[in-house]
Order: C-alpha cells, then structure tokens, then sequence
C-alpha cells in the first residue's frame, strides 16, 4: 500500500487539487454580468458544465496512462513535439494565470477598508502571496494538498451561505426576485454559455504532477470528474440563488453580488467575512497553480526542453527550481501591472494564457479520441471538442493568432535548448514517475 508518508497525494488532496483551481475569485463577481441576461444565464451554465465536464472526460481518459504527467501522457499518443507544445503552452498560461489570482485576491482584501484600496497595498500583497505559496510548494505536493484541503474548506463557505439563504426563502413568506426579463435566444445563450465556461476551467492542474500521485490511473480520473461535477452543480446552484435574492438591476451594478446577497439577509458584519473567503478563494487557487507551474516546468527541464536547472530538485522530490522560475515570472507581470501604460501588457498575457488552455484541452481530447474505442467514449469526445472550438471561437481572432505565435515561440525556445545539449540523449523521465500500488 501507498503509504500516507511516502510524500504523495491521495484522492483527498488530488480533488482538492481539482476544486481549489477551479474555485478562484471570478465566481463571487460573474453573477453581476450573467444577471442581465436571465434565464440565459441558468441554461449556460447547464450547457458549460456539460462542455467542461466532458473535456474533464478526456483528460481522465488521458491519465489512466499513468502518473508521469501530462506531458508524458500526450506523448504518447501524439508524439514528442505536440507534447512539449502542450507543455509550454500550459506552463504560459499557469504563471500568467499565478499574477492574475494574487492581484484578485490582495483586491478583495483591499474591499475589507478604503485604506487598503489602490496598488500600494494590492501589489505588495499580491507580491507577498505569490512567494508564500510558493515556499509552500517547496515543502512537496503534501503540503501544497493540505494547503488546498484547508482554503477549499474555506472558500465553499460564502457560497454556501447564498446556497442556504436561498433555501431559507423558499420555505419562508418572502417571494423570490425575477429573474431579467431577458429572452431566450442563441446570442444571449452564446454569451452566457462562453462567461460560464471560463469560470469552470482549473481542473486540467491535476494533471500535471510528475510521480506524485498515488494510484495515478485510478486517483486522477476520479479526482478530475468527481471534482468538476461538485464545481459545476455548486456554481450552478449558488449563482442561480444570487440571481433569485437579489433584484437583476442591484446584481448588474455590484461589485460583489455575493458579499450583498449575505449581507441582505445577515448583515454588513458578514461582507468582510465574504471579502476574506474571496481571497482565501483566490490564494487556494494561486496555490494550485505553483504546483502544476513547477510540475511542467520539471517535466519540460527533465527533457531539455527548457534549461536543466527547470528540473532541479529538493525535499521530496520537489521541483523548486522550476517552481521559482514560474513565480518569478508571475511577480514580473504582477510589476507590470503597477501603471497604466503596462497594465494593457498585464491584459494582454491573461488573455493569451486563455488561448493557451485551450491548446491543452484540444491536445486532451484528440488523445483521449485514439484512446476511446466505444461510442460513448467517442461521443464524449465530440461534444469536447465542439465546446473547444467554440472557446477558440469566443476569445477571438486576435487571441487565437497570438496563440499560434506562443506555439512557435516554443518551438524556437525548444529547438535551441536541443542544440546547446549536444550530448544527444533520450528523453529523461524521472524515477519516481511511477505509479503507487494502490491504497
């Protein structure tokens, strides 16, 4: 058996991977824009949690391969460069994704006293976070899973206490708010369907470690789907309630729909209590995100495809030194969001990191199609493919062609890698990327 002490994680820890990544400060702000377009909103988030859920599907498919990580996995089926751009591009998108949950969290922070507003507070706690987390991180997988166990606790809270303000409506005289007069139609679906989406991508992060897993082929699999089913159903259910206690007009102006839908009911004392569970939310996530930043990075510097020190280890097989390049790079965009003129950079690379997590999914589901023999499996993987596409199709032409440009740019990168390592060796793989004997 796989011993608790053998420094890996176990479902527990895996699925709180899952839901803490998933879970991050967008979901407390997403009902002010869904609120306009009323029962839209409920049927997109149903179609979304569907597109989500099956691209979860092929992923899981994936990592019944094993516990070498994603790289490995799609190398596999697609072969060494689709891989490494696969890589790469889930690499990008995590450090950038890093700098854009630390200044939402220290935000949130900031909404507790008008002392705290504005980047001389925001920055520095943004900063600071980014470096907790990542000595965290350094501490091994264990750590950053308790890590994700203890804020996942926490940040479910806020939601369910709109979930439990809701229920409590329902059985008092108190009617419930109209949803927006909005009418059912294909664009407003649209819209609806593609805010919803995004705010269930997170979950592909457990994935990404590198022999630290136990069980692997069965623990990940399960992790990813139970993990995305509970986001999905709670988000559903907790952004519904918020657009039933409050009037659509008082959600479309709020800066913080839950924090008011709370203090409606329980009083202004709870909306800090919100405010902190949003950033708790945001950090949870952060932590999520160092642990699959420093996992690719060791996957990509364990086959020179970055430089060697990316998959330099410490306690437990840590891979610190590609965990500090990618926080690194956080703070470095983090900076770049201190005034205006870099701030559009700052837009800029969150966007980019959008299409990025794309290509992962895309890299997901044609694996997961070789390796699906049934027709449901098969279905499955048409319906994520569909949702994909019509991701790419929502971020834009201009996102969409500068994705292209980070592919190539991680060719380059690669190929030069490859020809200052003369020595001309196989790919390495890592010992312990080998899957546990079940618990």
């Amino acid at each position: 058996m796989g011993a608790p002490t053998d420094g890996r994680i176990g479902i527990w820890m895996t699925s709180a991977l899952v839901v803490g990544t998933m879970i991050g400060s967008g979901i407390f702000m997403l009902p002010a824009s869904l609120a306009p377009l009323g029962a839209n909103a409920v049927a997109g988030w149903v179609l979304s949690s569907v597109g989500a859920l099956s691209i979860a599907f092929s992923l899981a498919r994936l990592s019944q391969l094993g516990g070498d990580g994603i790289q490995a996995n799609i190398e596999r089926q697609l072969g060494p460069t689709a891989a490494f751009l696969v890589a790469w591009c889930f690499w990008v998108s995590n450090w950038a994704a890093q700098a854009a949950v630390a200044i939402a969290g220290a935000s949130a922070l900031s909404w507790i006293s008008p002392a705290y507003a504005g980047p001389d507070f925001v920055l520095p706690i943004a900063i600071g976070s980014v470096v907790l987390f990542t000595a965290v991180n350094a501490f091994g997988a264990r750590a950053s899973g308790v890590a994700s166990i203890v804020t996942v606790a926490i940040k479910l809270l806020p939601l369910v206490g709109v979930i439990l303000i809701f229920a409590l409506r329902g059985i008092g005289p108190a009617p419930y708010e109209p949803l927006a007069p909005s009418p059912l139609t294909l664009a407003n679906l649209a819209t609806a369907t593609a805010l919803t989406f995004f705010a269930l991508t997170g979950f592909e992060n457990a994935t990404t470690p590198v022999g630290k897993v136990r069980d692997p082929a069965r623990t990940i699999p399960r992790a990813l789907i139970g993990g995305t089913l509970f986001v999905a159903i709670l988000y559903l259910v907790a952004s519904t309630a918020v657009q039933l206690i409050l009037p659509a007009a008082t959600i479309a102006l709020s800066p913080a729909p839950f924090a008011d839908a709370i203090a409606a009911v329980w009083g202004g004392g709870f909306a800090i209590f919100v405010a902190l569970a949003i950033a708790i939310a945001a950090f949870g996530c952060l932590n999520g995100l160092i642990l699959g930043t420093g996992e690719l990075g060791y996957a990509m510097g364990l086959r020179r495809d970055l430089p060697a020190a990316m998959a330099w280890t410490w306690r437990g097989n840590t891979p610190v030194g590609a965990q500090v390049v990618g926080s690194l790079l956080a703070v470095l965009l983090i900076a770049a969001n201190s005034d205006q003129s870099s701030a559009k950079l700052f837009t800029f690379i969150i966007l980019l990191s959008t299409a990025a997590v794309l290509v992962v999914y895309l890299a997901g589901a044609l694996s997961a199609w070789r390796l699906s023999r049934t027709l449901p499996g098969r279905a499955t993987t048409i319906v994520a493919l569909l949702f994909i596409l019509f991701a790419f199709y929502g971020i834009g032409k201009s996102a969409s062609l500068w994705g292209l440009a980070l592919l190539a740019i991680g060719l380059a990168v690669r190929t030069i890698m490859h020809l200052l390592d003369r020595r001309g060796r196989a790919p390495v793989v890592a010992p312990e990327a080998v899957a546990a004997p079940a618990d």
